[in-house]
């Protein structure tokens, strides 16, 4: 019951309040994803919110001052059935570089060994899965035995590249000349000269069988190649001053997101302030009311000045595994895409000698 206060409401404003009806879903209209997300946009709660995440996208990609947009990524996300969901934002254009966490490049490259991850059980009997060396994500299962294997083929691997200091870019460049699986991540960033960065590369299996190279290395004295991690910032940085404008897309957090927000920071080493990102979007199931970084809001980012004052931003509490696919999809079956051209970076060594932007011409499916 609303208590009488005896005071009229100034009706200009209760008129503005009141001025756009919830949208209420028609399932029988809405009849693919990209028409569900644009009937969200005019709903609530998360659904709104996803429709907020989807419309910002789509903005960043129609922006005509071409802002370089930068995806990171964290999580279970491979192992949650998403990796062609990310290979195709990669191979049809929707973002410019990548960061990500190790174990998603390690899990990519583990299904294009030939490898799968298998549908498990969050309650399962983990000492059980222990003496068949399966290995648990929440509620999915690998072979642990596969994962070794994999380890010593990287370990291998690193042993044939000229020793010296890579960053995890170079680096990863160089693995993705072994896959040959279309649907690869790490083959979509090759084939579309899309940068990938893992600036916490050590912490994953890739990590694991780059000690195996550093052990046996040291055991046999001879020389290993390392991994120079100030050098992912030195080249993110480079090519965020090397853009007119940048956005963000985080799904989920961690280091991925911290080290985009980071690079915008660093480039006041090289005698620049770029505002912070013209856009930015979060799809994460962390609150901020930890204090964490993966809940961490993009209003807490402006006040360090990495995302833009006036920037447009959007974020959904919705669990990637759920918010990245419609997100995507309606990007997709909007070919939203079409006509933003490419970036082109041409590398010499650790030092980005220019950033140009090309004709997309090669966005048709493999």
């Amino acid at each position: 019951m609303i208590e009488n206060t005896g005071q009229a409401l100034p009706i200009k404003e209760k008129e503005e309040y009141l001025r756009t009806v919830v949208t209420q879903i028609d399932l029988e209209k809405a009849q693919s994803i990209q028409q569900l997300v644009k009937a969200y946009q005019g709903m609530s709660i998360q659904a709104r919110a996803i429709g907020s995440v989807a419309a910002i996208f789509e903005k960043m990609l129609c922006d005509p001052e071409r802002p370089t947009i930068i995806l990171g990524l964290a999580g279970p996300l491979i192992a949650a059935g998403l990796r062609k969901v990310i290979r195709d934002m990669v191979w049809y254009g929707l973002v410019d570089c990548v960061v990500s966490t190790g174990a998603i490049l390690y899990q990519d490259l583990y299904q294009a060994s030939g490898f799968q991850h298998y549908r498990g059980d969050s309650d399962a009997d983990d000492q059980a899965l222990r003496s068949l060396l399966i290995d648990r994500i929440y509620d999915t299962y690998v072979d642990e035995e596969k994962f070794i294997s994999l380890d010593r083929e990287i370990s291998l691997f690193a042993d044939k590249l000229p020793v010296g200091e890579y960053s995890s870019r170079s680096f990863l460049l160089e693995l993705a000349q072994k896959i040959s699986d279309s649907n690869s991540i790490l083959f979509a960033c090759l084939a579309k000269g899309v940068p990938v960065f893992s600036p916490a590369l050590n912490d994953s299996s890739i990590g694991i069988g780059l000690t195996d190279h550093y052990y046996r290395a040291k055991k046999e004295s001879r020389p290993a190649i390392s991994i120079n991690s100030i050098r992912d910032n030195y080249e993110l940085t480079q090519i965020v001053v090397k853009s007119k404008s940048t956005a963000a897309v985080y799904v989920a957090g961690g280091v991925p997101k911290n080290f985009i927000n980071d690079s915008i920071v660093s480039a006041y080493i090289f005698g620049q302030n770029t505002g912070g990102h013209k856009y930015a979007v979060q799809m994460t199931a962390d609150p901020a009311h930890w204090g964490g970084l993966s809940g961490s809001t993009l209003k807490e980012a402006t006040s360090w000045g990495k995302i833009s004052a006036e920037a447009s931003t959007a974020s959904s509490l919705v669990e990637p595994s759920v918010s990245l696919p419609l997100v995507i999809g309606f990007l997709l079956q909007g070919k939203v895409y079409h006509g933003r051209s490419r970036c082109k970076f041409l590398w010499n060594g650790d030092t980005l000698e220019s950033l140009e932007h090309v004709s997309n011409l090669n966005s048709q499916k493999v």
